[in-house]
């Protein structure tokens, strides 16, 4: 930041090194801390002789007669820790010894675009091992300092008209889409992985059904698998798996960020992401407080969104697209309400819109872009003003014009909103295969224009 003078390390920094490096001593083959199994129940054990030793968060392998379990350390008490395992099974049994492995780390590497992975950045796509990076990478990490960030970058054309025009996205923007269940949420998350302009694309699905991880692969994503990283955690995997995929996922993002790229980082969704750290923090003992999610819940979520955005100095961008899964079509639950406070804008789908074959089901008056005025021209903003006040009043009348209570040429300002916000709705339909839209409000014009509307819409 301009006329802000630091040294080359501040101490955090240097702190930051420093742990990352004992962390990776503790991980290494030289030292081992290590425990016993003294208790077992359902989805969790619990260790002695660990309590002084591990930490919140650190990895473990339990061993057994036939097999290692991998589990995280999520609650730690004088006399014992619990742990929490990545798998249903339990092969594990009262005196197997327990090992300490540390943080979970990665080991990202250019050669990773094209793969599928699993939430511990193993191949699950059968092409050979992956190639390991010359950097361990923590998947549990902090966001950039807020006054080294850069700015927001220019707009990204995303090719989805109502999305470009009434919700405009920037480079580095996080923006989460809000909608129920079959509302079209990712149809529209395929149409944002086309998008041009970035040079990486990091996809994680986080509990998605099993046989759709292949359709999105192969439909949504086609050609652009090259420049791809996929991350997949499906819906019967441990909750400790769910919560693991998009971290990893966060943590590649940000390591092609660091060499400058410009990544675009797709989550479907963060709702399955809060619902296993729900679960973890329930089985670490903490008391439920807002409708069934603990405290730590809301904070996860925070920390998760907040590594993404602008890097600093030279590093490249991470532009977030999170899907939010709105329970019920409440808009106002816990997640969703926390999750707009977070975000630099929505875009809500709505049922009744997808119920009349408009697709996407894109909400325009509800649907925001807290960084849409820096990217509008002064009479583009003057345009979409107009055009949302003319939907709000076509879509205020639409009971009176349903029951006939509406006549033509009484209101000259309705007239208007009757001709023009069904051709606008009409113009506004696209599929996951329909051709892109390069100019937003170039089309708009040739959309609306029929003479008499020539003067009030821009030709940019």
């Amino acid at each position: 930041m301009a006329g802000i003078s630091r040294p080359p390390h501040t101490g955090a920094e240097r702190l930051d090194r420093l742990a990352a490096t004992l962390n990776a001593a503790r991980q290494s083959s030289c030292i081992k801390a290590s425990g016993k199994i003294c208790s077992i129940e359902a989805s969790q054990v619990f260790a002695t002789g660990l309590s002084t030793i591990a930490q919140l968060g650190d990895h473990v392998e339990i061993g057994g007669d036939t097999a290692i379990t991998l589990g995280e350390i999520v609650s730690i008490q004088p006399q014992q820790v619990t742990i929490k395992l990545f798998g249903d099974d339990l092969p594990c049994k009262i005196g197997a010894r327990v090992i300490v492995r540390g943080q979970h780390l990665i080991y990202p590497d250019q050669s990773w675009k094209g793969r599928i992975i699993d939430a511990f950045a193993k191949p699950i796509d059968e092409l050979g091992t992956l190639q390991d990076g010359a950097r361990a990478l923590p998947v549990k990490a902090a966001s950039p300092p807020p006054l080294r960030r850069n700015r927001v970058g220019k707009m990204v054309t995303t090719g989805i008209l109502a999305v470009d025009l009434f919700t405009p996205v920037c480079a580095g923007q996080r923006m989460g889409l809000f909608a129920g269940s079959g509302v079209g949420k990712s149809t529209l998350m395929s149409m944002f992985s086309k998008t041009d302009g970035f040079d990486t694309i990091v996809v994680v699905l986080v509990g998605e059904r099993g046989r759709e991880v292949r359709e999105f692969i192969e439909d949504a994503l086609g050609d652009n698998l090259q420049r791809t990283v996929v991350v997949v955690a499906t819906s019967d995997e441990s909750a400790l798996r769910r919560r693991l995929a998009p971290r990893t996922a966060m943590t590649i993002a940000e390591y092609f960020s660091s060499a400058g790229q410009s990544v675009l980082l797709i989550v479907d969704s963060i709702t399955r992401y809060a619902h296993a750290c729900r679960d973890v923090a329930l089985s670490a003992g903490e008391l439920p407080v807002s409708r069934g999610y603990p405290p730590s819940t809301f904070a996860e979520i925070a920390q998760l969104l907040e590594r993404a955005g602008p890097g600093t100095g030279d590093e490249g961008s991470i532009t977030g697209i999170f899907s939010v899964l709105v329970d019920g079509d409440n808009t106002e639950e816990p997640v969703s309400d926390t999750l707009r406070g977070i975000l630099d804008g929505h875009v809500v789908l709505d049922r009744k819109v997808a119920q009349e074959g408009r697709y996407p089901a894109i909400d325009l008056l509800t649907s925001i872009s807290r960084l849409a005025d820096t990217l509008w021209s002064a009479e583009e903003r003057k345009l979409i003003i107009k055009l949302r006040s003319m939907i709000e009043r076509y879509e205020d009348s639409r009971d009176i014009r349903s029951i006939g209570g509406y006549k033509q040429g009484t209101d000259r300002e309705l007239d208007e909103c009757v001709e023009l916000v069904p051709r606008l709705y009409a113009g506004l339909i696209q599929h996951p295969n329909s051709p892109r839209i390069e100019d937003a409000f170039a089309h708009l014009s040739a959309l609306l224009v029929d003479g008499q509307q020539l003067d009030r819409v821009p030709k940019s």
